[in-house]
């Protein structure tokens, strides 16, 4: 490690969670900075602290320090998101179709789940849907059924990254929108 980065780790951590593509498991900040977990859990904290204008001097930042999908990131505040789409996607249409997003619901809130379950669920087949969101790499094959043989698939840390999620635990609950036993097709 370079002379800066034992002076200043706060700048040296900093460095790294602005280049890494996905979050920062805390197993590889301490081998990259060779600091203790409590001494970059405070420093994380500090960080957090700063980019959110409660530290001493410190002004509100347009991004913030998240975690997600069990490790850092820095990520744009939610406040944010609208405009960033805009910029983002100008002159693209690579949104998600409605299919799309029903797919990947059915996955994440009933993983591991197979190809014949979505489809019993959805009422259509969904071989092209799933073959996108794997090629986006939204869901992956995580298992396979022993009774059936069937491959199992679950959401992926990206789906996690783009939810902002730390774990498919956060997701919200459902209850609240779904009928009523009684009213329910039985086996779903």
């Amino acid at each position: 490690m370079s002379e800066q980065a034992l002076e200043n780790p706060r700048a040296a951590l900093e460095a790294i969670l602005m280049i890494a593509e996905e979050p920062v498991q805390m197993e590889q900040l301490e081998l990259a900075l060779v600091q203790p977990r409590e001494r970059l859990e405070q420093l994380l904290q500090e960080l957090a602290e700063d980019y959110d204008g409660t530290a001493p001097g410190a002004r509100r930042r347009g991004f913030m320090l998240q975690r997600a999908a069990g490790g850092w990131r820095i990520a744009a505040r939610p406040e944010h998101h609208e405009l960033l789409g805009r910029f983002l996607n100008a002159g693209q249409t690579s949104t998600l179709s409605q299919a799309a997003m029903e797919t990947l619901a059915i996955v994440a809130y009933r993983q591991p789940v197979s190809r014949a379950r979505i489809a019993a669920v959805r009422g259509v087949s969904v071989d092209a849907v799933v073959r996108t969101l794997l090629l986006r790499g939204l869901i992956a094959e995580v298992d396979t059924d022993p009774a059936t043989g069937a491959r199992l698939l679950g959401t992926t840390r990206l789906f996690l990254e783009q939810l902002g999620l730390e774990s498919i635990d956060e997701l919200p609950d459902l209850a609240p929108f779904l009928p009523d036993d009684e009213d329910q097709p039985e086996g779903l």
